[in-house]
């Protein structure tokens, strides 16, 4: 069986992450760290301590209407993504543990296109 990392939780709600295929499970908000546990394989985890959260990137929708991922960007182990019942409230619980400068808004599809044509004709560097 698996130990969680937390002594006190905060918020729990089912969630998918897109770490490879799609799995289905739950999210645990805690005291020392964000938790997924898989549903159908409880070998099938994923643990961050809160002091490897380098950022938190939603992806902003409607002006803030909807919020349909999310992802946690660590120090050391790459970007996980994940999607929640109320993305809203899992954001809110993460809040405390994350500094309000480390959550930040995804660049929109238009963000994207626009960098891509200004920098279009921009020279990487000439030796």
């Amino acid at each position: 069986m698996v130990q969680s990392l937390n002594t006190k939780v905060d918020l729990t709600m089912d969630a998918t992450s897109f770490v490879g295929l799609a799995k289905y499970g739950q999210v645990i908000i805690g005291d020392k760290a964000f938790e997924f546990y898989n549903t159908k394989n409880a070998q099938d985890y994923i643990q961050i301590p809160w002091n490897e959260v380098d950022y938190v990137v939603a992806n902003v929708m409607f002006k803030g209407k909807w919020i349909p991922r999310y992802a946690i960007e660590t120090k050391k182990n790459g970007t996980f993504n994940f999607a929640s019942k109320d993305t809203k409230k899992v954001l809110r619980a993460m809040k405390p543990y994350v500094s309000y400068d480390r959550m930040v808004e995804a660049n929109s599809f238009f963000k994207v296109i626009k960098r891509g044509i200004l920098s279009f004709g921009k020279k990487k560097g000439s030796k």
